[in-house]
C-alpha cells in the first residue's frame, strides 16, 4: 500500500512515537520500518470513518476495520491481499497495543482477531533435521577462505541449534558466550527480555573452533567486542548473515534446499518445530526462544499438527 498522508495531528505524534519505541526495543531495521506503515494504513483509515483519536477504537471498529482490509485489493498484484499480509496487519495493530499499555495509555486497544491460515507457505519453509544435517556439512565447502566457513558453522549454530533472533546474533558479544556454563547470554533481545540459552559440548567446540581459530584472523578482530566480525573487522550485518545463509544453502547443491530461500528466522522456526516433534514441553520451548507470549510458541504447535497430516 503506498503511503498515506495523516492530517490528524493526533495520529502523527502517536505514529511519530509509536515508531521511535520500535527502534528503542531494539527491533530490526525491517520491522520498524514496515510495522508503522501498516499503523499509518489503520490511522489513515479511522480519519476517513470519522474517528478522530485513538480512544474512540472499540473492539467493533477494529473488526470492521480488518473486514476493509480483506476486501481491499492489492494494488502491486491484484486480487486480495494474501494471509501472510493480514497477519502482518494484525502483527502491526497488536504491536500498536502492546504500545499503548507500555506507555499507560487511557484507553486499551483490543484486537479479537484469528490469524489467517497459511499452512502451505509454513509448511514449505520448515527445513527436515536431515536437511539441516546437509546445511551443517556444506559448511565445511561453503566459501574459499577456512575462517568464513568456521564462522558460518557457528552462525548455524547460533541460529538453529540456539534459536537465536538474526538482532540477538548481530549484538552478541564474546563475553555473552559462556563456555564454562554452556549457556549464551541474550542481553539485548526482542523487548529487552534478557534470557540464557543452552547449548551442548558440540555446539560448544564450534563456537570455540570460529572463536579461537578463526575470529583472530579477521582483519582488526581485536578493536571489536563482538562475537561475530566481518571482513572488515566491525560487528556483522543482519544482511551479512542473511547472505551467508543463503550461500550455505547454495553450497549444499541441493535443490529442494536452495528453493526454500532460507532465512535466518526459517532456521529459528525449524528448531522450534523440531523441539516440538520430540515432545518438548511448549513451555520449554517459549522460554528457549524468549517468547513474551504463550501463544506466539502456540503457532508452533498448529505448525506441526499440519505438517503431521499432511
Amino acid at each position: 500500500m503506498k503511503q498515506l498522508k495523516l492530517h490528524n495531528k493526533h495520529y502523527k505524534t502517536l505514529l511519530q512515537s509509536f515508531t521511535e519505541w520500535l527502534d528503542i526495543l531494539g527491533y530490526a531495521q525491517g520491522t520498524v520500518y514496515l510495522i508503522p506503515i501498516k499503523v499509518q494504513e489503520f490511522f489513515y483509515w479511522l480519519e476517513t470513518q470519522g474517528h478522530p483519536h485513538i480512544s474512540n477504537v472499540t473492539p467493533t471498529l477494529v473488526s470492521n476495520y480488518y473486514e476493509y482490509l480483506k476486501q481491499r485489493s492489492n494494488q502491486y498484484k491484484g486480487g486480495a491481499l494474501s494471509n501472510t499480509y493480514l497477519n502482518m496487519h494484525q502483527t502491526a495493530l497488536r504491536k500498536l497495543r502492546d504500545y499503548l499499555i507500555a506507555h499507560n495509555a487511557d484507553t486499551l486497544l483490543r484486537v479479537h482477531l484469528m490469524a489467517e491460515k497459511n499452512d502451505t507457505e509454513e509448511r514449505s519453509n520448515i527445513l527436515t533435521q536431515s536437511q539441516i544435517k546437509t546445511l551443517f556439512k556444506a559448511t565445511q565447502y561453503s566459501h574459499t577462505w577456512y575462517r568464513i566457513r568456521l564462522r558460518d558453522k557457528a552462525i548455524l549454530t547460533c541460529l538453529y541449534s540456539c534459536g537465536l533472533r538474526r538482532s540477538e546474533v548481530m549484538n552478541l558479544d564474546i563475553k555473552d558466550v559462556l563456555f564454562d556454563r554452556e549457556r549464551i547470554h541474550i542481553r539485548k533481545s526482542k523487548n529487552y527480555k534478557e534470557r540464557f540459552v543452552p547449548f551442548n559440548s558440540y555446539n560448544s567446540r564450534i563456537l570455540e573452533d570460529y572463536l579461537y581459530e578463526a575470529r583472530p584472523n579477521f582483519y582488526n578482530f581485536d578493536s571489536s567486542d563482538a562475537f561475530f566480525i566481518s571482513t572488515k573487522g566491525g560487528r556483522i550485518t543482519g544482511q551479512t548473515l542473511y547472505n551467508r545463509v543463503l550461500a550455505i544453502a547454495k553450497a549444499t547443491s541441493d535443490k529442494a534446499i536452495i528453493e526454500k530461500s532460507i532465512t535466518p528466522h526459517i532456521l529459528r522456526h525449524s528448531i522450534a518445530t523440531h523441539l516440538l516433534e520430540k515432545g518438548v514441553p511448549i513451555e520449554s520451548i517459549k522460554t528457549f526462544l524468549g517468547h513474551s507470549s504463550l501463544a506466539s510458541t502456540q503457532l508452533y504447535t498448529h505448525l506441526l499438527k499440519t505438517i503431521s497430516d499432511e
